[in-house]
């Protein structure tokens, strides 16, 4: 081997010529991320990060750790704890397979831009047992009933039922055409209107 050859070997060994884009792309491409919703998630958080630390022509080796910091937090330092860290996660994933995986000089995730603590919902699904008795009761009156039972039975919008009428209801094959956000108005402007639901029985 000749000395320049060696001294080319030695140079992609330690990705001193290394782009930003070529960088990302060799990462996407890897089985790991063959997922496609994956590969979207991955791509979108990487490529603004890239845009946002300077463009995919920088070589990867010069990026400071500060800089891919700077760059999270200008993109999402904002959003709620769950977008930040699947962003940051994604970025953090990258830059970790670069140093890892293929020894390139890249910077990392600073300690700084830590993950954040996401707010977990403990809530529990009310039992449909638990529904239906709350849904007999006697003491309360028949309309707010009504309208519980076709919120819980149609998954459809309070607004949604309550723009009903009852020329609206298709009782024989109990549906009824519900407008959606957006859709046919009584003021008579026009969008698309959601699809017919079945109404309870």
């Amino acid at each position: 081997m000749t000395a320049a050859a060696a001294g080319r070997k030695v140079t992609a060994l330690r990705g001193d010529g290394v782009t930003l884009a070529d960088a990302a792309d060799e990462f996407l491409s890897a089985h790991r991320v063959g997922n496609p919703n994956t590969h979207r998630a991955y791509a979108s958080a990487i490529d603004r990060t890239i845009a946002a630390a300077g463009g995919g022509t920088r070589r990867l080796a010069d990026v400071s750790d500060d800089e891919i910091g700077d760059a999270l937090t200008g993109l999402w330092g904002g959003s709620a704890p769950a977008t930040w860290n699947r962003n940051r996660a994604a970025v953090s994933s990258w830059l970790s397979w670069c140093a890892a995986k293929k020894r390139w000089a890249a910077p990392s995730v600073p300690a700084d831009a830590e993950r954040r603590r996401e707010n977990v919902d403990h809530t529990k699904a009310v039992s449909k047992s638990k529904i239906e008795r709350l849904l007999s009761r006697r003491d309360i009156p028949l309309r707010e009933r009504t309208l519980w039972r076709m919120l819980y039975e149609t998954a459809a919008r309070a607004s949604e039922i309550l723009s009903l009428d009852i020329e609206d209801l298709d009782l024989e094959n109990r549906r009824a055409p519900l407008k959606s956000k957006g859709g046919v108005t009584p003021s008579g402007s026009t969008g698309t209107p959601a699809p017919p639901v079945s109404c309870p029985g």
